[in-house]
This record gives structure tokens, sequence and C-alpha cells, in this order.
């Protein structure tokens, strides 16, 4: 008698919106699951805070050991390169990528001086290039921390992103259409092992191809750029119809002051995302950056 296959181990971070993510992807694996919470050192303070792979290092520490088969990881958190003999296994069907402005109905709708949180350099270059007369105030710690920071009147508004609000079931803000989101907002990506072949029989009903290709052409850009977690740019692909994708990107210094945007279209992800680059640096967006 055969014994049944041992259950997938899918490593995540612990923090609510982690858990909740991995949830998603637990539950669209096709067999059974074991949920692996891991601390990094991003969650344990004990990285600096300028390196991006602070919030991913201690899970493919243990992709690479063999301690778990699988890591879900927010797209946007994700590094230029993935440790070597990793591989980004899939992606499920993309959330809601734009941002959102909790506090007010609008940002036209904020007076003067009205004092908006974020964390995000990417978010305080495009708000203050929108807007020149509001003051971003840095804001730390999870999404129920910051609107409880919000609720409490510290703040007038916060800019969160909507697929965090929609996955925790809390109130949607209004969405900031004005905003590119940062490359793979609203993305969940699989990690595992390079050519495990039961991950990959285990995922390949819920990867999303139109996902995947647009996310392809924004870490595409984004490297192209050699953007990293300290850069002001947001780049954002949508799908056309008929493989077609929309690529578009800002790029911006975090005080406003100097800033570029740019979109193209194309079929092709890699080939879309190097057109754009060259366009992006052939009016100085390296000269913005530096």
């Amino acid at each position: 008698m055969s014994s049944a296959a041992a259950p997938l181990k899918l490593g995540t971070r612990g923090s609510p919106l982690a858990l909740a993510q991995a949830a998603i992807v637990a539950a669209a694996i096709d067999g059974a699951v074991e949920l692996v919470t891991i601390v990094t050192s991003g969650d344990s303070g004990a990285a600096s805070v300028e390196d991006k792979r602070r919030w991913i290092d201690k899970l493919e520490d243990a992709l690479l050991a063999g301690e778990i088969d699988l890591a879900v990881h927010s797209a946007k958190d994700l590094p230029a390169q993935l440790a070597v003999g990793l591989e980004i296994a899939g992606a499920p069907e993309r959330a809601d990528p734009r941002d959102a402005l909790c506090g007010a109905p609008s940002l036209a709708a904020l007076p003067a001086g009205a004092q908006i949180g974020t964390s995000s350099l990417r978010r305080a270059a495009q708000l203050r290039a929108l807007r020149d007369d509001v003051e971003i105030v840095p804001i730390a710690g999870n999404i129920d921390t910051r609107l409880r920071r919000l609720g409490e009147g510290e703040l007038d508004a916060i800019v969160l992103a909507c697929a965090g609000l929609t996955r925790l079931g809390r109130t949607l803000g209004a969405p900031l259409e004005e905003l590119v989101p940062a490359a793979g907002q609203g993305t969940l990506v699989i990690e595992a092992r390079r050519g495990d072949s039961r991950v990959g029989a285990a995922l390949a009903a819920q990867r999303h191809a139109a996902t995947e290709r647009q996310l392809h052409a924004e870490r595409s850009l984004a490297s192209a750029l050699g953007a990293d977690c300290h850069t002001p740019i947001g780049v954002h692909a949508s799908s056309l119809g008929g493989g077609t994708l929309e690529l578009r990107a800002f790029v911006g210094r975090a005080d406003g002051s100097l800033w570029a945007r740019d979109s193209l279209v194309g079929d092709d992800p890699a080939s879309l995302a190097q057109a754009l680059a060259a366009r992006l640096r052939s009016v100085g967006v390296e000269g913005i950056l530096a």
C-alpha cells in the first residue's frame, strides 16, 4: 500500500498580511500544504533598511536547505536577483495593483498643508510632484498600525496598497489613478528551487499567464534602470488584449523636484522593457536618479 504524498511546505513571514497571502496561495495548490512561518531579518530588525533582501533572506535560506518546498512573497518585495538555485515558480492572478488614499476622497480634496503618511519613496515622489503644498510624513508599522494612527487623527491621510487592504478585509480607500504602482504591486509570487518538478506540478492550475507576463515586463524595466528599494520609481504593465502590453513608468526624485513619465505598447515583455528603458535614459532619468 502506498502512503499519501507528504504535504508541500509553504514558507511565509508571520505578519497578518503575509499569512493572509499565504492562505490564498495554499488554497489554490493542488494537494496538501503545510504553512511554515519564518522570521526574516526585516522582521527581526537585524538587517539594514537599505537591503531589500531582508524581507526574503531567511525564506530563501530555508528553501536552499530543503526545510520548505516553496515560499510566497509580495512581488514588490523581491530584489532583482534571487539567490542562486532558486526561481519564480509562478504567480496567481493579480489583485488590484493601485495605491489607495485612506482618509480623504481624493488627493485634490486635501487642503494645503495636509499631512500624508507613507513609507514609500515612490509614493512620496509622486505625491510631491502632484501636490507640492502637502507634507509627506514617514510612517512605519503594518497596515492596521497605520490605519490606527490615521483614525487617531495623527495624519490627514495615508497611502496604502489596494491589494493589501482587500486581502485583510479592510475598507478600501480612494484608488489613486494618478500614481504609477511599484513593480509587482498586487502580485503574489511563489519561489521554489529551480527545476523542482513536484512544485511545478502542484502550481500548474493556479499560474496566471497574463499576470506573469506583466510581472516579467515590470521587473525587466526596473532591472534595466538599476532600480532598488531606495529608487523612487513606479512601473506598471497592463494587458490590452491579444498578448499586447502597455508598460508605464514614473521616475523621480523623492522631493518631487524633478521627474519623468513615459509609456510604451508592445508584445514581448523583455523587449518592451528594454525599449522603454532606452527612451527614459534618452531624457536623462539617470541624472534624475543620481
